[in-house]
């Protein structure tokens, strides 16, 4: 079995175009699979590129490298918690551009103990939904200003996983999401709530605002601190998961292909408004469209409407 089904042969280097003039930004950039894309899209020219991060040291070791590498490459760090919606809020008005042409909303975790984020929301919903949902909230002014440019091309990558598949009946229980264990023993079961949101939320971002070309992808499998980091058992457990379904594990190169690919690599016109895509550049909406929860418009509004709802209380 090949280890990359799909456009295997994607190579950014040569098939990414020249990013002239575009402002990117890219979330949990100080490493993985945000590092990795940071430095394949200065490769490009681009004028801007933001990526956020805890790690300032971590942060400034990347400036360093890509400007040394890459001359006239403009890069800002905006450093930021994911577990505290006011330090998102206060990191993203650093944003000081008048466009923002890509948007890759990349940071997450994965098997985290039990806990609530700074705002009381399960740990895995916080970070990897609610945080990127308000950066997507307080950048729409902008997204959408640079989709009236002409010959603009914007584009909103969130990235998902195929553990979207284990989300809870219903999709999401809004009622213990407030709670450490979200109503759901297994970390698994609370990540994949998370990740049904962010497959979800990109499809109504595609829904409501046509004129962005709004994907979610899965990267695959990859050797990142996502999995890295994770106990000797969670780690066993998706090693052994995956071998099982023949799915190898990526590098980190490899792991980057599929959000650089929907971020850039793609020709726009091939490309599907909120759809879902599996490394590298493969539709997978017939997956989504079995799943009567994930295609449920009516309840792809309601967690819009609700996360709108929450940021703007907060």
């Amino acid at each position: 079995m090949p280890r990359l089904a799909g456009i295997a042969n994607f190579n950014p280097e040569k098939d990414i175009p020249s990013l002239t003039n575009k402002v990117i930004l890219v979330t949990g950039g100080t490493g993985g699979l945000g590092e990795q894309s940071i430095r394949a899209l200065a490769k490009h020219g681009p004028q801007h590129i933001y990526f956020t991060g805890r790690n300032q040291k971590a942060a400034d070791a990347i400036m360093n490298d890509i400007n040394a590498e890459n001359s006239g490459v403009e890069l800002t760090f905006l450093q930021m918690d994911f577990s505290s919606l006011e330090s998102v809020r206060a990191g993203i008005k650093q944003f000081a551009h008048d466009r923002l042409d890509i948007l890759i909303c990349n940071a997450g975790v994965m098997a985290v103990p039990p806990a609530v984020s700074k705002d009381g929301f399960e740990v895995h919903f916080a970070i990897n939904h609610l945080a990127h949902a308000m950066i997507i909230q307080k950048l729409l002014p902008f997204l959408t200003r640079t989709a009236d440019m002409p010959n603009s091309d914007v584009r909103v990558v969130c990235l998902t996983s195929e553990g979207w598949k284990g989300h809870p009946s219903g999709g999401i229980l809004y009622d213990k999401v407030r709670t450490d264990k979200g109503g759901m023993p297994i970390w698994l079961l609370r990540y994949g709530q998370s990740k049904f949101a962010n497959l979800v939320y990109a499809a109504e971002l595609g829904r409501r605002f046509p004129k962005l070309m709004t994907v979610s992808v899965h990267p695959g499998v990859v050797r990142t601190d996502l999995v890295n980091t994770s106990s000797f058992a969670d780690s066993a457990f998706l090693y052994i998961a995956n071998a099982i379904q023949g799915v190898s594990i990526l590098t980190p190169e490899e792991g980057v292909l599929n959000q650089l690919w929907a971020a850039a690599g793609a020709n726009r016109n091939d490309l599907f408004n909120g759809a879902y895509y599996i490394p590298v550049g493969v539709l997978s909406n017939s997956d989504v469209n079995k799943d009567k929860t994930a295609k449920n418009e009516e309840l792809a509004n309601k967690l819009w409407t609700w996360t709108s709802e929450i940021l703007d209380s907060l």
